[in-house]
């Protein structure tokens, strides 16, 4: 009973999700009938109806009929893995960045990449951020070998050469007060910080440096080899204001500090 019952459950999603012509007869004759399509389609629709809650800016940047035809294909390629629609479209960026009809908007994956970084910071662990005090008793010479864990909420990337923050940020719904979506933009690279030291997500720039440095961080290198690795990515980075700017966002959850035999835990 249990092994035709899962079979039955197999193909019912196979009718599910494949497109009819390519369904084999029983599965087709399934597929044909009224009440299954009509089934079909409502699952569909909610899937879309959560990739446009989930990216809201792609939304806004390129309207809601492109961005719902667009869905639908995701949508029959990606079915969703995972109950919480909340997470559902995590490959949604992959998929605009070789998606023909938007290869006139180069901009468009890395917006979405910004979208889904705001999911990924709203639903990751809670976590106390580290207090930028936790830091200032510290000797000079042992700040170097300080290694700083990234907060599990934060969240942050580069993008060379277009300025994807500036166009997140203003079509994201909540965008601040004075800023303007027909104000000209500077078609030059930007870098962003998301992440949750509370109970709403935030967020910040964040220059090529400051990705560098908490790359750094996130492999497990000490405070100093992260610091080499920001002036390699950005000869001009300022390290303190960068370290305050980081604290100061709740980019970072705790610190250690080695080598020591008994390494001291900050918070």
């Amino acid at each position: 009973m249990t092994t035709e019952l899962s079979r039955f459950q197999d193909r019912f999603v196979q009718a599910l999700w494949a497109l009819p012509d390519a369904l084999p007869g029983p599965l087709r004759d399934l597929a044909d009938q009224p009440g299954f399509a009509v089934y079909r389609n409502t699952v569909i629709r909610g899937c879309i109806d959560a990739l446009q809650a989930n990216y809201p800016a792609v939304l806004r940047l390129v309207g809601e009929d492109w961005f719902r035809a667009a869905a639908a294909l995701h949508v029959r390629a990606q079915p969703p893995g995972d109950v919480r629609l909340l997470m559902y479209g995590a490959d949604f960026p992959a998929f605009l960045a070789g998606f023909a009809p938007a290869a006139d908007l180069p901009y468009l994956p890395g917006v979405a990449r910004l979208d889904r970084f705001w999911t990924e910071a709203h639903v990751a662990a809670d976590a106390p951020a580290l207090a930028p005090s936790a830091l200032a008793g510290l000797p000079p010479e042992q700040l170097g070998d300080l290694v700083l864990q990234p907060h599990p909420a934060a969240r942050w990337a580069w993008f060379d050469g277009q300025p994807i923050y500036t166009l997140w940020q203003r079509n994201r719904p909540g965008a601040p007060d004075g800023m303007d979506s027909d104000d000209a933009l500077d078609w030059t690279g930007e870098g962003a910080l998301l992440t949750r030291p509370g109970d709403a997500v935030s967020w910040s720039a964040l220059e090529a440096g400051g990705c560098a440095f908490l790359d750094a961080c996130a492999a497990g290198r000490p405070l100093a080899l992260a610091a080499d690795e920001a002036l390699a990515r950005q000869p001009d980075c300022d390290l303190a204001r960068l370290m305050t700017t980081l604290l100061q966002a709740g980019a970072f959850c705790s610190a250690q500090t080695y080598p020591t035999p008994n390494h001291q835990e900050l918070t």
